[in-house]
């Protein structure tokens, strides 16, 4: 075999890891609890049936857990690789070097468990993986908490932890920087696991409560970070689809159909009517024929909800972006164009709409919804791990390819969210989407009254936070 980069210093790592090959299936019984939460945790963050690239495969069993349709593990010791074939035949494994990588092939995710601190060249090794990514892969670098040195190492003398070699010291910002380095952009980052070793009652209260605190979690055992390739600026301009569903707002359907610019390479507009009694289904029976030259749709309701409202929209929608614009126009169709830039330059991959940066119009919030709003963003910030200022703004963009994926994964979460809201950035986080916010000047309403029930509601929104809890962290 060629010596790779670093002669001596990786045969060494090579030998070690053969020699380890015959007894890491013992080593990972010894410490099932640890592995088994790792692999839950990819589980969640790599949805089945993808095309899914490991590097330091060992055994194969992280690569098999997450059920790729196309799974390729390398590692470095021939032994691992002859055991992993061996036990996974459905599974392909083989020998290479990260640092010198060269696959003629795209994944849609590429995994690092636990294997960057023993590559002699990060940024080479990470460099190297651009040629396996598309725009929408995601790399997911699995590390641990160095702050638990001494206790791995204790674990290591009672024979309780798998013997491992001298490895770099990296901090999840080491990590983000190296990333960043070969022209990666982290979505988002995520700590787990207080307590690597069952202990009944206390596990779960560390590890499935106490973990994800702010400032305790940074003593956890276990890093993820989720990165992205950098975006390349696309001029390809992209039709889009503005859904905008609508109950008794007869005095705005003409303002919406004159203040919306034109952008993209074609406009749809679909209204989505919600069993409205004020003559709003009349009003854009009536815009439609005096704007026979666009592409105007009106859809009836079957449900209840704006959220109901919005999938059916979406469903029927033939643009590349869909778009939500809620009627009553207090976000102000001008500022679409804003949303349509950053998605397909690149920026992001949700762009939702932020109401609490520029100064408001007198009734267009009132100060106990300004309050909630600032509370639940903090709150599902934290949530999504990534910033989400104002989770209520009823404009959000999205790939329309990007929104079937979320319709497709969303038995995850269940039909929970008549808003339609968090439905989208439940899902969007779920699928480690890019999320970026939009600042606009969130406006009066000129006709109608607000659906919006406020301590319902409120109830409601606490009720989803707690939900998402369990459905987003606690997994």
């Amino acid at each position: 075999m060629t010596k790779s980069r670093g002669g001596g210093k990786k045969d060494t790592i090579r030998e070690w890891f053969d020699r380890l090959a015959a007894d890491r299936a013992y080593w990972l019984e010894r410490a099932d609890y640890y592995y088994e939460d790792h692999k839950r945790f990819l589980r969640f963050l790599v949805p089945e049936g993808l095309r899914v690239l490991e590097i330091g495969s060992g055994l194969g069993d992280l690569l098999a857990a997450v059920k790729p349709a196309r799974g390729l593990g390398i590692d470095l010791s021939e032994s691992m690789v002859k055991e992993a074939s061996r036990r996974y035949t459905q599974l392909e494994f083989r020998v290479g070097d990260a640092e010198r990588l060269d696959i003629d092939e795209t994944f849609d995710v590429i995994i690092l468990s636990d294997v960057v601190g023993h590559l002699l060249d990060i940024q080479e090794a990470l460099r190297r993986l651009k040629s396996c990514c598309t725009p929408r892969t995601r790399i997911i670098v699995a590390y641990y908490n160095h702050l638990w040195e001494p206790v791995l190492n204790l674990a290591e003398a009672l024979r309780m932890k798998m013997p491992q070699l001298a490895q770099s010291w990296l901090s999840p910002s080491d990590i983000e920087n190296l990333l960043a380095l070969s022209d990666f952009e982290v979505v988002k980052t995520e700590r787990r696991l207080l307590c690597p070793k069952y202990v009944p009652l206390i596990a779960t209260i560390l590890n499935r409560y106490l973990a994800f605190i702010p400032g305790l979690n940074k003593l956890c055992l276990s890093h993820y970070v989720v990165a992205r390739p950098r975006a390349v600026a696309d001029s390809r301009e992209r039709s889009v689809t503005i859904v905008i569903p609508c109950r008794n707002e007869c005095g705005n359907i003409q303002a919406a159909i004159t203040r919306t610019p034109v952008f993209g390479s074609r406009q749809q507009i679909i209204f989505v009517d919600g069993h409205s009694s004020d003559g709003t289904v009349e009003e854009v029976t009536r815009v439609m024929r005096a704007n026979a030259d666009k592409d105007i749709v009106l859809l009836m309701q079957d449900g209840k909800g704006k959220g109901d409202a919005v999938r059916k929209g979406f469903a029927h929608a033939s643009g590349e972006i869909l778009m939500i614009l809620d009627a009553d126009l207090t976000m102000p169709p001008e500022d679409l164009p804003k949303f349509y830039e950053p998605l397909v330059r690149g920026k992001g991959e949700f762009i939702n709409g932020c109401r609490l940066v520029y100064p408001m119009e007198s009734q267009a919030m009132r100060l106990l919804n300004l309050a909630g709003n600032k509370f639940f963003g903090m709150a599902f910030s934290w949530l999504l791990n990534q910033r989400i200022k104002d989770t209520l703004c009823g404009t959000k963009v999205l790939f329309r390819e990007d929104y079937e994926r979320i319709a497709a994964n969303r038995s995850y979460f269940g039909d929970f969210d008549p808003f339609g809201d968090f439905d989208l950035l439940f899902g969007a986080a779920k699928l480690n989407l890019k999320i970026l916010e939009v600042p606009i000047r969130y406006q009066d309403r000129t006709y109608g009254t607000t659906n919006i029930r406020r301590f319902a509601h409120g109830w409601l929104l606490l009720k989803m936070t707690v939900y998402g809890f369990f459905r987003l962290k606690a997994v």
